[in-house]
């Protein structure tokens, strides 16, 4: 085996790098390992078809990115947020969704969010820096471990580019993470979600690759004059603009757009905003998925009713939009959308350790139970 001058992240490491890595082993290991770690989840620990010598030089050249600080369960355990620590001290998190016989997992592209979406609590935090494609990768990985343990095991079977940060913002890793989570984790591209608040340069680009991957917009107003409120980036890229590369984006893809839509108590919620909305989203055959607002530190107005909810979907429908309900997940641990925001805060002295309240049930035995489980 060919050492290298300092540990690589694992998942960082192309199937190139592996090989090079693994130097004068046979060919066929390069394949043991990378399917060890991409289809099997596992530690190089557990690779047991390896020679214990072996897998301890790969442990001393290959290292995980995420260190698990704490798992939040929802009470009805359908939910479970990760707070991840990365080598440099910043830290992210990662949302896992379990249904009856699949799991969804939410994962974050950025340490933090430059888009400044004031009802947002990421947004409120601010920007500390892109995520690399390992840091990406290593999200789903783990949270598809979790996903496989239990009484009733599930595989992961949708990722959503919810998470942290902007995804398009990040554009390099937010695309050759999905590569590399169709090609090597085997998840569809139709199963691949990749979301933002209207980056047009990164839609542009978006429309000339090769996977048709999903793509929904955080929208959230249909006017620019309350969207320059809600979504400060609508300054640069106005509605009009977002739409004409939307129209492009569908000309080449033919896949179904989505709009995401907090529903703000008095702001976003009025007939008129219906009217708007209905008729942005007709011409781009988008569909409309309605959040009532979740509740964040940092934005005091509230979320619609579920009765103004309900209300503001039938409009939509009478208006000649399609338009669903999302089911809220996590709530109680401030894992749902708009709610990401670490529990171990960064102030702008990006001093780690200071905790801030947030309302979570921080279920720390199984996180110590978990993170024994993980890859370390």
């Amino acid at each position: 085996m060919t050492a290298t001058a300092a540990p690589q992240h694992r998942f960082e490491i192309s199937r190139e790098q592996l090989a090079t890595l693994l130097g004068d082993q046979p060919s066929y290991r390069v394949d043991q390992v990378w399917k060890g770690f991409y289809e099997q989840f596992r530690s190089v620990d557990e690779l047991t078809n390896l020679s214990k010598g072996l897998r301890a030089e790969l442990e001393e050249q290959l290292t995980d990115s995420l260190e698990l600080v704490t798992a939040s369960v929802s009470e009805n355990g359908d939910t479970t947020k990760f707070l991840w620590r990365l080598h440099d001290g910043a830290t992210i998190e990662t949302v896992l969704m379990l249904y009856p016989d699949r799991a969804t997992v939410c994962i974050s592209t950025q340490a933090g969010c430059a888009m400044a979406c004031q009802f947002c609590a990421t947004g409120q935090a601010g920007f500390d820096r892109h995520l690399g494609v390992g840091e990406v990768v290593e999200q789903v990985i783990k949270a598809a471990r979790v996903a496989a343990e239990g009484p009733t095991p599930r595989r992961i079977s949708n990722i959503v580019f919810m998470g942290m940060g902007e995804p398009l913002a990040n554009y390099d890793t937010t695309w050759a993470t999905a590569q590399r989570l169709h090609a090597d984790v085997g998840i569809s591209a139709r199963h691949l979600t990749i979301s933002t608040v209207g980056i047009i340069p990164g839609i542009r680009r978006l429309a000339a690759e090769p996977l048709p991957v999903n793509l929904a917009v955080s929208l959230h107003a249909a006017n620019d004059e309350l969207r320059d409120e809600l979504v400060p980036i609508n300054k640069r890229y106005p509605l009009a603009d977002l739409a004409e590369a939307l129209h492009g984006y569908l000309a080449v893809k033919n896949r179904r757009l989505s709009f995401e839509w907090a529903m703000i108590d008095g702001v976003n919620d009025r007939d008129s905003d219906a009217a708007e909305l209905a008729e942005y989203a007709r011409s781009l055959r988008a569909h409309i998925n309605l959040i009532p607002l979740n509740p964040t530190p940092g934005y005091p107005t509230v979320g619609s009713t579920m009765k103004r909810v309900r209300e503001f979907r039938q409009l939509l429908e009478d208006f000649g939009a399609n338009a669903t309900i999302r089911q809220n997940r996590g709530t109680d641990i401030d894992a749902a959308c708009g709610q990401l925001r670490n529990v171990y805060q960064r102030p702008k002295d990006r001093r780690i350790g200071e905790r801030i309240p947030e309302a979570t049930r921080v279920a720390v035995d199984l996180a110590r139970k978990r993170s024994d489980s993980l890859p370390e």
